[in-house]
């Protein structure tokens, strides 16, 4: 395990874009962005300074070593150390790379990961994906390629899972590629302790023609990350993203987005609600650019924030970048406190006030856990969403009692 900070150790960055004819095509790339800082609008809000400016010690993922059958992909420290039926698992440093990313970390975190894990699903499946750290004090540079074949549909169910990762930089990302036809519905999960590690996971999403990306991320927790993604939709292609934040104590959490329109009939629709309390700061920075190729789009996004009190904060940025004329495009962003209305009709009702604010939270949320298709994967959701704002599951508790609820009934 070697030593790096990467501001002063550029040239050892150099050194390892050396390993292949991908990582230096990256390491072009990166420096010509150079790395983020304050100033830089995708980590306006962001302290991304505070990673950068650190001497860590590096991670870097590597080849698989012997990998034991389960019934869900376990990476851990960015190895794959469990595997499923239904999928191809592999590594590989051949895969395309996107040269029209606007994060600098994306070309990072290819330059910085050893082995890239290649994933390939041939058939209609639902996956887990659990990733696991366990090393504190660390720089874990790893990536996940997800190839999905034509005519397949996809459920991935993502969790991430670090209490031994104290205080570590994890720099992810997936690089996913929709053939034509296909369907992924991509669910993420993660709740962060204030002491825990700090995740920057950027993305490259690449939809095919007439093919759908469902891409919903959960975030919960006190501790500080960010979700970058750039997607390119080609012709009849869809992206549906939805994004649930909820943060307390003083953490920065958010997403950062640009989806271009390239094809004819493509579509996109971004909604994101953020919940935010104490002095914690939410971010939502996207972009939507409509080429002049792809007429007839259908494009929108929206930003919903609710401040639970004075200190918390919300920047919200939706915009609309268009060369065209034929297409159909909206954006907007709301950011305000608990409905007083509402509050005082629950009360009228009997409602305790503490209750009916929890009521009204809730609903605001249940948009976008209801919108999960899988029924597994939504209970899960709604389990930590409720842990982490109650401090207590109803499903949880009636996934323990050892089917009591039966006993309660009669």
């Amino acid at each position: 395990m070697e030593s790096i900070n990467l501001i002063t150790d550029f040239e050892k960055i150099k050194e390892f874009s050396n390993e292949s004819s991908l990582k230096k095509v990256a390491f072009e790339k990166l420096s010509k962005l150079k790395l983020p800082t304050k100033k830089s609008e995708e980590y306006r809000y962001f302290d991304i300074e505070s990673l950068l400016e650190k001497s860590w010690n590096l991670i870097r993922s590597t080849s698989a070593g012997e990998i034991k059958k389960s019934n869900k992909i376990v990476i851990e420290d960015g190895v794959v150390k469990e595997l499923c039926d239904g999928v191809e698992v592999g590594c590989s440093n051949t895969i395309s790379i996107d040269k029209e990313h606007f994060d600098p970390l994306y070309y990072l975190g290819h330059i910085l990961a050893g082995d890239i894990i290649a994933i390939r699903v041939k058939k209609d499946t639902k996956i887990t994906i659990e990733h696991h750290f366990t090393q504190p004090n660390s720089l874990l540079a790893y990536r996940v390629a997800i190839f999905v074949d034509s005519n397949v549909n996809v459920t991935v169910d993502e969790k991430f899972l670090g209490n031994r990762a104290e205080d570590s930089f994890i720099l992810f990302g997936y690089d996913i590629f929709l053939s034509r036809d296909s369907n992924l519905e991509l669910i993420k999960s993660q709740t962060l302790k204030k002491e825990s590690f700090t995740p920057i996971a950027s993305h490259r999403f690449k939809i095919d023609e007439n093919s759908t990306f469902e891409w919903k991320s959960f975030d919960f927790g006190s501790g500080d990350g960010l979700e970058l993604a750039n997607a390119s939709l080609h012709k009849q292609s869809n992206i549906n993203s939805n994004h649930l934040i909820f943060a307390k104590d003083e953490a920065r959490r958010g997403v950062v987005t640009k989806y271009n329109h390239i094809g004819e009939h493509s579509k996109s629709n971004q909604l994101a609600k953020t919940i935010l309390q104490d002095r914690a700061r939410g971010i939502f920075d996207a972009l939507i650019q409509v080429e002049n190729s792809a007429k007839y789009t259908s494009a929108h996004q929206n930003s919903k924030a609710i401040l639970l009190n004075d200190g918390a904060y919300m920047a919200s940025k939706p915009q609309l970048e268009i060369y065209i004329d034929e297409l159909e495009a909206s954006h907007g962003s709301t950011t305000g406190q608990l409905d007083e209305k509402a509050l005082f009709y629950l009360r009228s009702r009997g409602i305790e006030l503490q209750e009916a604010k929890k009521m009204l939270i809730l609903a605001f949320a249940n948009e976008l856990i209801e919108s999960i298709k899988d029924e597994s994967a939504k209970n899960l959701i709604h389990r930590d969403f409720e842990l982490f704002y109650y401090g207590k599951s109803e499903i949880e508790c009636i996934n323990s009692c050892h089917n009591c609820e039966e006993m309660i009934l009669k």
